[in-house]
């Protein structure tokens, strides 16, 4: 049997939820930032009104008003988006149990078992749609095709407020010509490489042949053609389904910039307090560290390293972060953000092979002070308890970085 997927994206997201809540702003060019004074000052997402005059997502806040001059700016409010969001599911949920979302704003959803009692997956798709624009008042895209990959390719086809069928009698004529950054998970760093090798698009890709491609990018190559000739296969997941845990990461735009290794010793700190406290929340401990940054010029590094012995303790995966850290970075560029990962998670009571070489129970210590200090916080607030590094800079050492966040939508990131 043919799979029937679709892939439902909300239109401007967040700016459409606003002009939904403020009906006199539906003709203005409106966009929804993070703040200045806390350096995401950036768009998240504009309306259909910004985006002619030139506000883009991932623009700074003075460019954008510099594009311009009367865009009304609204700060995130990630209670209502996530409520939007939810209200969504549930319509889709009247039509499949296998929704798997994309961000708060895009969702895959398999209906191929539902066209029997519903009708054909483009019927469904128009009514999906005719339903969020009269329950929600806010407009989506929709991709139709056998795979995932393909119906996201449809969902950013056409937009606002389209549908767009994509199926192998007109795959080529329509995915071949797109650009290949627009297939998912081609990023900047993976179209440079591909562009290099004078492949600029989808049809391009496609037509490579595939000990090129493996060649160049290992796995992930084989991975690209795959997609490229629109042969996926992946599952969308059930409803009912919970993904395992594989990984607990945070990161952080830095109040200011970091100059120094002071400087990011205090982040990589703050941040591996809170992945580690989000470790033992889980009841898990990671075998692995990985630190990542980005410079002022949005120049970013990613390193991992794996540990000796799997860990929750806060200082073990701080030290090992900006280990990796020093060994990576020489301050060519100030540091703009920075995060830290705890992946290969294992459960908290798997046993371990202990160390003739290490001390063990250092750990065990650590990891028991942590717990105390999670106890604290719990009852009297986060600042109620830092290490005194933390006072050898107030502005950095105030950031709470498990509660104090933004979340911003998949699209933001670019692959």
């Amino acid at each position: 049997m043919v799979r029937k997927i679709l892939h439902i994206d909300c239109n401007c997201f967040y700016a459409a939820v606003e002009m939904q809540r403020h009906p006199k702003l539906r003709d203005k060019p409106l966009a929804v930032c993070g703040s200045v004074e806390d350096r995401h000052g950036i768009v998240l997402t504009a309306n259909y009104v910004a985006k002619p005059r030139g506000v883009r997502t991932g623009m700074a806040v003075w460019q954008a008003k510099q594009a311009c001059p009367e865009l009304v700016v609204l700060p995130p409010d990630m209670p209502e988006y996530i409520r939007f969001s939810q209200m969504a599911r549930e319509i889709y949920e009247d039509y499949s149990d296998q929704i798997e979302p994309f961000g708060l704003d895009e969702n895959w959803v398999d209906v191929t078992g539902s066209v029997g009692l519903f009708g054909s997956a483009m019927t469904i798709a128009r009514e999906i749609s005719e339903r969020i624009q009269f329950e929600l008042g806010i407009t989506v895209s929709i991709g139709v095709a056998n795979n995932k990959v393909t119906a996201k390719l449809g969902s950013d086809y056409r937009k606002p407020n389209a549908i767009t069928r994509i199926e192998r009698d007109n795959y080529r004529e329509i995915v071949y010509p797109l650009p290949v950054e627009d297939l998912l998970y081609v990023g900047p760093a993976t179209r440079k490489k591909l562009n290099q090798m004078g492949v600029f698009t989808i049809g391009e890709l496609a037509g490579l042949p595939l000990d090129i491609l493996t060649a160049r990018f290992g796995k992930i190559g084989r991975i690209l053609a795959i997609f490229a000739q629109g042969n996926d296969i992946s599952p969308v997941k059930h409803t009912e389904h919970t993904a395992v845990v594989q990984s607990v990461g945070n990161s952080a735009t830095t109040p200011r910039d970091l100059v120094s290794d002071e400087d990011a010793w205090i982040m990589i700190l703050l941040l591996s307090e809170s992945v580690a406290q989000r470790m033992r929340e889980l009841g898990s401990r990671c075998t692995v560290v990985e630190v990542s940054a980005r410079d002022a010029k949005l120049q970013t590094f990613t390193r991992q390293q794996k540990l000796k012995t799997p860990t929750c303790a806060s200082l073990e995966i701080a030290r090992a972060a900006f280990a990796l850290f020093r060994k990576s970075y020489t301050w060519g560029q100030p540091i703009r953000s920075i995060g830290v990962r705890g992946a290969g998670l294992v459960t908290a009571d798997q046993p371990v092979q202990l160390s003739l070489f290490q001390d063990d129970s250092r750990l065990e210590r650590w990891e028991k002070i942590d717990k105390a200090v999670d106890g604290i916080r719990a009852r009297y607030g986060y600042g109620s308890i830092c290490r005194a590094t933390m006072q050898a800079d107030p502005l950095l050492g105030k950031i709470n970085p498990k509660d104090d966040h933004i979340v911003y939508p998949v699209g933001y990131f670019g692959g």
